[in-house]
C-alpha cells in the first residue's frame, strides 16, 4: 500500500547546519516528519534529539538506514562523505536530500546518479535557494523581460573563519571556499540563465596552513552574457548579488543566508537615480528556506515528480566547479 501523510526522515549526523537550521525548519513542514537522527557517537544523538524532539536516536548512520520507518535521508557530513553515504542510503531503500556541494567533483557525483537508478529512488542537492521565494520572483523578473535580457550577474559572499577545526579548512575533506560557497552564485547563474556557460576561468588564494582556497573568483562566459563572483572564508562578512540586463537591474540584499524572522528586499531599477532613474523595492515576506525545501522534496517523493534540484542538475554545476579549479592551476579558459 502507498505511503500518506508525512514523510518520514532521517537525519544523517549531528552538523551545525543541521541542528541549527535544517531540521528546525522541516519539523515547521506540512509534508515532512523528522523522525530519528543519527551520530557515531550515541550521546550527541540523545542530546540532539532531546532538544529538538526527535523521536528516535541512533548511535551509528548503519542503525538509521536499517530503520524500516525512515523513508528519506537528509544527508549534512562533511563533503567527502557525500557520495559514500548517500549512496549507503539508496542501498538501503531511501530517498535522499544530500547538502551542497553533491560531491567532490563531477566524476564522484557520476556514481550516484547510477546508484539512484539501480536503487530506484530520488536523489537531490540541498540548494534550498531554487524553492525560495525570493529566488522564484528575481527569476521570473528576469523572465518577464523586466530588465531587458540578462547579460551580468555579479556576486560578493563572503565569511571569515579561521577555526582550524572546522570542517571547510581540511582539504581532504573537500574544504575551502569554492566549494563551500562558491556552488551558489554558479547554480544560480546557470538556472537564471537557463543554460551551461560555454567557458569559464577562475583564480584561487590557497591557506599556507590549511591548503584549503580562501579566496576564489571566477567568470562564467554564457552564450549572451557573463557572470562573475568572488567569495571569500577569510575576508569581511558580505554577501550581494546584482543582476544587470540591457533595461534595469536587480539587487538581491541577502541572497544567501535568508533571516526566517524578517521581510526580504529586491530593489528593481531601471537605470541610476541620480540620472533620473526610477527604482522600485519589493517586499518579499519572511518565510523559511529550509521549509520549503524540506516539503517540496517529500512532495516529490508522495507525488513520485521530480525533486528539485535533480542529480542531473548537481552534476552539471559540479563540471563547472571542476572546471574553474582547472582554470586556477592552468591559468587558461576551461569548458566545463
Amino acid at each position: 500500500m502507498a505511503n500518506t501523510g508525512k514523510v518520514k526522515w532521517g537525519i544523517l549526523g549531528v552538523a551545525s547546519i543541521a541542528t541549527r537550521k535544517v531540521i528546525p525548519g522541516m519539523q515547521k513542514g506540512d509534508w515532512s516528519e523528522v523522525a530519528a537522527i543519527a551520530s557515531r557517537d550515541l550521546r550527541k544523538a540523545q542530546r540532539a534529539a532531546e532538544e529538538l524532539k526527535i523521536p528516535k536516536a541512533y548511535g551509528s548512520y548503519e542503525e538509521l538506514l536499517a530503520d524500516k520507518e525512515i523513508e528519506a535521508i537528509y544527508n549534512p557530513l562533511p563533503n567527502h562523505l557525500h557520495v559514500p553515504w548517500s549512496i549507503k542510503a539508496a542501498e538501503a531503500g531511501k530517498h535522499v536530500l544530500c547538502e551542497k556541494p553533491i560531491a567532490m567533483n563531477a566524476a564522484e557525483a557520476e556514481t550516484l546518479r547510477e546508484a539512484r537508478d539501480r536503487c530506484k529512488v530520488k536523489i537531490g542537492e540541498a540548494f534550498m535557494v531554487k524553492t525560495y521565494p525570493q529566488w522564484l520572483r528575481v527569476r521570473e523578473l528576469v523572465r518577464s523581460g523586466r530588465i531587458g535580457e540578462l547579460k551580468s550577474i555579479v556576486t560578493v559572499f563572503c565569511y571569515f573563519n579561521r577555526d582550524e577545526a572546522n570542517v571547510r579548512h581540511k582539504v581532504e575533506w573537500g574544504g575551502g571556499g569554492l566549494l563551500d560557497i562558491g556552488c551558489y552564485p554558479i547554480t544560480l547563474s546557470r538556472w537564471l540563465y537557463g543554460e551551461e556557460p560555454e567557458r569559464v576561468s577562475g583564480t584561487l588564494e590557497n591557506d599556507p596552513d590549511f591548503r584549503t582556497d580562501r579566496l576564489a573568483s571566477g567568470i562564467l562566459d554564457f552564450s549572451n552574457g557573463h557572470s562573475v563572483f568572488t567569495c571569500g572564508t577569510q575576508t569581511n562578512y558580505y554577501q550581494r548579488m546584482t543582476l544587470l540586463g540591457t533595461a534595469g537591474r536587480i539587487e538581491v540584499e541577502i541572497p544567501f543566508n535568508a533571516p526566517t524572522e524578517r521581510s526580504l528586499l529586491l530593489r528593481v531599477s531601471d537605470s541610476m537615480e541620480f540620472v533620473g532613474g526610477k527604482s522600485v523595492v519589493e517586499v518579499i515576506p519572511p518565510s523559511d528556506q529550509y521549509t520549503i525545501q524540506g516539503d517540496e522534496f517529500s512532495k516529490a517523493i508522495r507525488n513520485n515528480t521530480e525533486v528539485p534540484v535533480p542529480l542531473e542538475d548537481a552534476i552539471a554545476n559540479m563540471k563547472v566547479i571542476d572546471a574553474i579549479f582547472r582554470s586556477a592551476s592552468s591559468g587558461k579558459w576551461e569548458t566545463p
